[in-house]
């Protein structure tokens, strides 16, 4: 069962009725108008499999009862939702995958170990794009070296034409959008977890075509509990969202001049607004191009050592909007992560064991790589070592 039938919600469906071994697929929503649109979209994939129900997100007590039946439940609804729903799974003894994007909450999901061990099922928050891919393949490029001591994660979701002033168009959440650009993000300093402004430390990258170059700084929420878990052993570490040159200026300079404030100014006699809703308002207006094309882009380095040597391994992929299923890359890059993890968790091949993990403890990295190839991701991996030109691609 998928809560949430919008974007995410479908891009997990779609991907778990491409698998003749699952039986049903049900989607969950509120909304008549997001299920039938839904519906419309699995047409070809379903072949019956595919049910919708209405059913609300928010009363953990009826998904539990909804729930009889099924093997796994995914979360692609707001964060806030999540932490009740891990707990109705686990009293119906099914499987949870959620997308994350609250890190408090992902730890008192987590903190539901004993609970999932006893019922016998998984309970696995932050397996979207980011946290969720780009923290597992940081993992596998960590588990290829003896120590890792430098990880540096960079992902974003752009437009494949990138239209000026702004060379950017919306792929998710304006809110979340905003949350990630002002709100403190999480690093790795000398081994320890330290507090990042969001936007700052802007660096240059050079990616593949057709990128070029491109912008990175400091994201909120993307490291999630991953630098928690790494303290004190990788010395750096830290995420940073990839922007098109030009863009992180602008947001910069709108933060500075108060445009992301909650505080509600006057702006007339009597007449009040908030800064923050308003910007939310207009990021909307002016990102959302419907019908043009996206993608999403990796790009993470991970510096150590081995058999004594210094070494380097480098993870990239540039996924593409997808004109046949009509799904965006950021569709893919999200929801398709979900769908993998839910399917491991529940296949019966014990490669997730019962428990309540981390993304980066609990799912296990070479297996989510061989799905995601599976399902078109080109994704490759580089080892070289820093002390010789040569380098080794995979």
């Amino acid at each position: 069962m998928i809560l949430g039938s919008g974007f995410q919600g479908r891009a997990c469906a779609y991907d778990m009725l491409r698998n003749p071994a699952v039986s049903e697929v049900a989607l969950g929503d509120m909304s008549a108008d997001n299920l039938a649109s839904a519906r419309k979209f699995l047409a070809e994939v379903s072949n019956g499999r595919a049910k919708f129900k209405r059913l609300d997100a928010g009363a953990p007590a009826a998904v539990r009862k909804a729930l009889k039946g099924y093997d796994a439940l995914v979360s692609c609804v707001p964060y806030f939702l999540n932490l009740p729903l891990a707990k109705a799974a686990i009293a119906a003894r099914v499987h949870y995958v959620d997308l994350g994007g609250n890190t408090d909450i992902v730890k008192k999901e987590i903190a539901l170990h004993p609970l999932a061990v006893k019922a016998g099922v998984s309970v696995l928050p932050d397996n979207g794009l980011g946290p969720g891919m780009i923290s597992i393949l940081a993992v596998h490029a960590m588990s290829m070296l003896d120590r890792a001591d430098e990880v540096l994660i960079r992902d974003g979701g752009l437009p494949r034409k990138p239209v000026p002033p702004m060379n950017y168009m919306l792929t998710f959440s304006e809110h979340g959008l905003i949350n990630e650009y002002v709100a403190s993000a999480t690093a790795l300093r000398r081994g320890k977890v330290v507090s990042v402004p969001g936007l700052s430390e802007v660096e240059t990258l050079d990616l593949p075509a057709p990128l070029g170059r491109c912008e990175a700084a400091h994201a909120a929420g993307g490291l999630s509990t991953l630098a928690e878990t790494y303290a004190g052993k990788v010395q750096t570490m830290d995420n940073k969202l990839i922007r098109y040159p030009g863009h992180i200026a602008v947001i910069n300079a709108m933060a500075a001049m108060g445009f992301f404030d909650d505080a509600p100014v006057e702006v007339s006699r009597g007449v009040k607004v908030a800064p923050r809703a308003l910007a939310a308002k207009l990021l909307r207006r002016h990102f959302h191009r419907p019908g043009e094309e996206d993608l999403v882009v990796i790009s993470n380095t991970v510096r150590g050592v081995k058999d004594g040597r210094p070494a380097e391994v480098v993870h990239s992929l540039v996924d593409y909007a997808d004109k046949a299923t009509g799904m965006t890359a950021m569709m893919r890059t999200t929801g398709f992560p979900a769908s993998i993890v839910a399917q491991m968790a529940a296949d019966g091949q014990g490669r997730i064991k019962p428990g309540a993990y981390p993304v980066e403890l609990g799912v296990p990295a070479e297996a989510f790589i061989d799905e995601a190839r599976k399902r078109g991701f080109n994704l490759t991996w580089k080892f070289r070592w820093l002390d010789a030109p040569a380098a080794v691609a995979a």
